[in-house]
């Protein structure tokens, strides 16, 4: 099934959008001149009711629909990453270091493609709250937006993303009841020791040797603790220590990710964590300092609004196009924080072939636009009929 047909039309100046801010990535929560250029298209549809500088940069515009009703809440993520862009494009970043190698640049342009629709028809009760969000990538801007009050502000009821996913048939939705996406922590571990001569280690506490034991002890937790059938990934992602082949170093340090679905199996790793630098420690006779940042929640669908939103997605991509039972991935998104404060789902949107997200010749495929920006408006529709 095609998009709805006047998203189709504006397909061109979509793609114009788009390619702006992908010459023109921001970070974190300053993305500053991306709102702004939000705000003006916003304007140029004739939405007035807008809300800039929430967490920093973000912008939250309301349409009104044509009769009294709930508050439906779409969310765009507008921050880039630091990255050095390598696809060689004519309208490829010019920033030097930043890309939009996530195509959040695409997400913002969907959210805005639905805006012009949905302002042009109101063909839906109560209202629709657009949010554009910043510092997906680190910082947990949608935390900071409902930390801020979004919510209740805006009297939002559910609330609604999609995310591109490339390798997948463009056009495309997949999602999930319960969760679809996995909390990520990061832990940092110092081992401090004796350093010295390397031929004469009976006269160090080698930090380097009690490292590799912490390495290889975290990764019995997932092999050694886990339930079968439980989603757990522990990753040692760095180990630095050491400047010469003749000296033992004084200190090592250790890093890595953590991902769970379930606060029960996060805290039996953060206790075996524990209990295993502990032993090191005292089996090595070093020093071992562990710390344990918990970051993004697992991003947990509500099974009754992602039901209703594969719905939506199947009156755009046809019923062979969607899947509404995918299963839960590894990866983490900080709109976990917006469905913890109201229902709501998550999705993903297939954009074809093409290098895989951050990394350096990621390009958003423009061509799926209209598909994530008719589902939105459809859902609008779909939420908040008009009363007959």
């Amino acid at each position: 099934m095609p998009p709805v047909n006047r998203i189709a039309d504006y397909a061109e100046d979509m793609k114009g959008w788009r390619r702006w801010m992908h010459q023109n990535p921001e970070l974190q929560f300053e993305c500053h001149k991306t709102a702004g250029f939000v705000v003006e298209r916003l304007k140029e549809f004739g939405i007035t009711d807008i809300h800039e500088g929430i967490a920093t940069s973000g912008v939250v515009a309301i349409i009104e629909g044509q009769c009294d009703g709930p508050t439906i809440g779409l969310r765009a993520d507008m921050d880039a990453l630091p990255i050095l862009e390598a696809t060689g494009l004519d309208y490829a970043s010019k920033e030097d270091g930043k890309m939009h190698a996530c195509g959040h640049d695409g997400h913002t342009t969907m959210l805005l493609g639905a805006a012009r629709y949905l302002a042009e028809t109101r063909n839906f009760s109560g209202r629709v709250a657009l949010i554009f969000q910043p510092a997906e990538e680190g910082g947990g801007g949608a935390g900071v937006m409902v930390e801020e009050g979004i919510m209740d502000r805006f009297d939002i009821a559910q609330v609604y993303a999609i995310h591109n996913t490339p390798g997948h048939t463009p056009g495309s939705f997949y999602t999930t009841p319960g969760a679809i996406m996995a909390a990520a922590d990061t832990f940092h571990i110092h081992v401090k020791g004796q350093g010295g001569h390397g031929a004469y280690p009976n006269e160090c506490k080698d930090p380097v040797v009690a490292a590799v034991a912490v390495c290889n002890g975290l990764q019995t937790i997932v092999s050694r603790n886990r339930k079968g059938l439980d989603d757990l990934v522990v990753s040692v992602t760095q180990i630095h220590t050491g400047t010469i082949d003749n000296v033992i170093p004084d200190t090592a340090y250790l890093n890595g990710t953590v991902r769970t679905f379930d606060k029960g199996i996060q805290q039996m790793v953060i206790d075996r964590m524990q209990a295993i630098c502990d032993g090191v420690a005292q089996a090595y006779d070093v020093e071992v300092a562990f710390d344990f940042e918990k970051g993004y929640p697992p991003t947990i669908n509500h099974a009754e609004q992602a039901k209703f939103a594969a719905e939506v997605a199947r009156d755009v991509a046809g019923e062979a196009g969607v899947i509404g039972d995918a299963g839960p991935e590894m990866g983490a998104e900080d709109f976990a924080y917006m469905l913890e404060a109201r229902p709501g789902a998550y999705l993903f949107l297939g954009q074809g072939d093409g290098a895989g997200l951050h990394h350096p010749e990621y390009n958003f495929n423009d061509d799926v636009a209209p598909y994530g920006a008719s589902f939105f408006a459809k859902l609008v529709e779909a939420a908040q009929p008009l009363q007959k």
